[in-house]
């Protein structure tokens, strides 16, 4: 099912411990990932102290941008569960400061619930 939420644009879950080596420069003391998602060659990556969205550029995938977002900037959120015909989840993120929300589609299968529950403790 990878493959085709890869096609589709959907996010899939990755492991936090495999990512906590890749991201360990960039996280600060006491920071650790909670919940890790990949679309294609991009990541949203939720810490404990914030969201890292990183987006993979060029064809190599070596240039790597990486948006970070402290969940006290994050106004509000809302999610949207897969349905019958459309079988993704979605979740919408309004920054401070950005009139559009950020958004992202999720595989089918990941609990979306329990993403909108874990974010739903640092941000509130």
């Amino acid at each position: 099912m990878g493959f085709l939420n890869a096609l589709f644009g959907n996010a899939s879950s990755l492991d936090p411990e495999k990512l906590q080596k890749e991201y360990g420069e960039l996280l600060c003391d006491g920071e650790t990932i909670e919940q890790a998602f990949v679309i294609i060659r991009d990541k949203w990556v939720f810490t404990n102290k914030r969201l890292i969205i990183q987006d993979t550029q060029g064809l190599t995938g070596k240039k790597r941008e990486y948006m970070s977002i402290p969940y006290r900037s994050i106004e509000r959120f809302s999610i949207e569960t897969a349905g019958t015909f459309d079988d993704d989840c979605e979740m919408k993120v309004w920054v401070r400061g950005c009139a559009e929300p950020i958004d992202q589609e999720f595989a089918p299968e990941t609990d979306i619930k329990g993403v909108e529950r874990m974010l739903a403790k640092y941000v509130l």
